[in-house]
């Protein structure tokens, strides 16, 4: 069993910038892809961004390429997501997760955090 924590959502202006940190447990965290998922009222969970084990590889979604940057610390068994230049349509619950393999889809991925709320607030 794998258990994940988010920290560090939050209310925050347009423009503004947060760190979201994911906390994990119960596996070999460092041999784990991970996923940053977002899921805003109405609308279906989405990939934000995910990362292998050794870092190598990334995936992000369009929308927050060159904003959100997913990194991790296999020391702290840590998955981190740096969010800059925030807009209202960022505004969601963001979610951690791990898999074997960082993919887009959401059904790749075996644990979930509780999810963190963002609003963005103009």
């Amino acid at each position: 069993q794998v258990k994940l924590v988010e920290s560090g959502g939050g209310l925050v202006q347009t423009g503004g910038s947060l760190r979201l940190s994911c906390a994990a447990s119960g596996r070999s965290f460092s041999t784990s892809a991970m996923g940053w998922f977002r899921q805003a009222p109405g609308k279906e969970r989405e990939l934000v961004a995910s990362i292998n084990w050794n870092s190598i590889i990334t995936v992000s979604a369009d929308s927050v390429k060159g904003r959100f940057t997913i990194s991790r610390d296999n020391a702290k068994n840590t998955v981190y997501l740096q969010m800059n230049i925030l807009k209202r349509g960022n505004t969601a619950v963001y979610y951690c997760a791990a898999g074997n393999v960082a993919m887009r889809s959401p059904d790749r991925y075996d644990y979930w955090g509780q999810g963190t709320q963002v609003t963005v607030s103009s």
